[in-house]
Parts: structure tokens; C-alpha cells; sequence
């Protein structure tokens, strides 16, 4: 029986989504309750590796059980260990789907959103929630500078050093930034991302808004392809993997 679980978790603690051998992880603890039903280990495959500190609102994976069991008993089997081992992980949803899907290689859409709070006043009830930034940032400049980034192109200026994708050849389908309130929203949304390609996305972009670079200044970075012509790599903390379609 192949199933599809929706997750969601805290990533502050964790060492992100794929198991280590020095901290806990999201498939440490899903995969830890998998054994306890089948009986033996089987691997849970994900859509997309987070990095630690990164969080997830709707992280998709797939399991393979031995038996048959209800979606629900499956929900509650999961959420139920993970609260014993206050584990900062929980199980949203159970679907039932077909041997041939794959919660990584079916996927035809990853989005993530990066929460910057822009005010003067620290903000203690969300560490590891969002980059504090307490200067004025310009969205409208961001934007503009954000458009030169929408399409197919190389992204060897956003892509990390340790980033094991075959090419830095990927097309982003949208990036939008928006203010709600003190918080300024970035939206992206690509088949696949690189290593730590939205975290240097954002903190390219943030030289922007505050002044620091102009808004076409992201063209000539891009067209570099060197990771030294980018910014800083913002923060994990704001980053949060919110969506999978297939």
C-alpha cells in the first residue's frame, strides 16, 4: 500500500528534511514510526530536501506499508509518536495512490515562500520565523530587480557551492513580493530549485531594496553564472516549503 502524507514541520531544531547521523531530521522521525508498522526499514522519499533551520507547510512524501490500514489509523499512528517524542513534525493529510507515484519525481511544481519582517523592533516571538530586517526596504525596486530573474536561465550566481544538481539551468515561473503588515512576502515558485537558490535569491534581492545595488544590476549578476557577483545567502529560518502540485 503506497501512500501520500502531507506534512508540515518546525525546522529550527532540525537538521532539515534528509536523515543525519549527528541530529534529528523530518525523515528521521516519519521514517522511525514507518519501521514500528512495517516491521522493517523502508526509506520515505520527499518531494524536496529542506535545509536545516528551514520550515515546511506542506512537505509531500510517499510510504510504502506492508498491510493494508485505514488513511486515518495511518494519520494518527504517525501524529500520535511524533507527540510522545514531541517531535516538531505532524502529519496533515493521508492519500492512497498508485505504485508508480513518486512524491519527488511525479512533482510538476515546488513553491516556497521567505518572510522578511521589516520594522525597527526586534521581534523575540518570531526567532526562526522570519529575517529581521529593521531597515526600510523598497519593494517596488525589488520587483523590478526580481524580473530579470523569471524564466529559464542559468543559476550558477543563486547556487550554492555544495549543490549536487546535474546543471544550474532552471526556469523559475514566478516570484512576487508583497507587504502584509510589518512582513514583506516572497513567493517562488520553479519545477525544481538549486541549493539554497531562494535563500540567495532573497538576499540578493534585499540589497536592492535597500539601496545598495540597482534593480538591473540583478541582470548583469545573473549573467556573471559566479556566485561571488550574488549577495549574501539569507537566513534559513524565513524559508518555508508551502506547496507541491502534481
Amino acid at each position: 500500500m503506497r501512500c501520500k502524507l502531507t506534512i508540515e514541520y518546525d525546522g529550527t531544531d532540525l537538521l532539515g528534511w534528509q536523515r543525519q547521523p549527528d541530529g534529528p531530521s523530518a525523515q528521521q522521525y516519519l521514517e522511525d514510526i514507518l519501521d514500528k508498522l512495517n516491521g522493517e526499514h523502508k526509506e520515505i522519499v520527499s518531494a524536496g530536501r529542506t535545509d536545516a533551520g528551514v520550515h515546511a507547510l506542506a512537505q509531500v512524501v510517499h510510504i510504502d506499508l506492508n498491510r493494508p490500514m485505514a488513511l486515518w489509523k495511518i494519520r494518527e499512528a504517525f501524529n500520535g509518536n511524533l507527540l510522545a517524542q514531541d517531535a516538531p513534525v505532524s502529519v496533515l493529510s493521508v492519500e492512497e495512490v498508485d505504485d508508480s507515484f513518486s512524491a519527488r519525481f511525479s512533482a510538476k511544481k515546488r513553491g516556497y515562500i521567505y518572510r522578511i519582517l521589516n520594522r525597527r523592533a526586534p521581534a523575540p516571538l518570531l526567532k526562526n520565523r522570519v529575517w529581521w530586517v529593521p531597515y526600510p526596504l523598497d519593494i517596488e525596486k525589488m520587483e523590478q530587480g526580481a524580473a530579470y530573474l523569471i524564466g529559464h536561465h542559468d543559476f550558477s550566481s543563486f547556487r550554492a557551492s555544495a549543490c549536487q544538481a546535474k546543471s544550474p539551468i532552471k526556469t523559475l515561473d514566478k516570484i512576487e513580493i508583497a507587504r502584509q503588515g510589518e512582513e514583506i512576502i516572497f513567493t517562488l515558485e520553479a519545477r525544481s530549485f538549486l541549493h539554497h537558490q531562494v535563500r540567495n535569491i532573497v538576499g540578493t534581492l534585499k540589497l536592492v531594496g535597500e539601496g545598495r545595488i540597482p534593480p538591473q544590476k540583478i541582470k548583469d549578476i545573473l549573467q556573471a553564472k559566479d556566485r561571488k557577483a550574488a549577495g549574501p545567502t539569507a537566513p534559513a529560518g524565513g524559508l518555508y516549503l508551502n506547496k507541491v502540485e502534481y
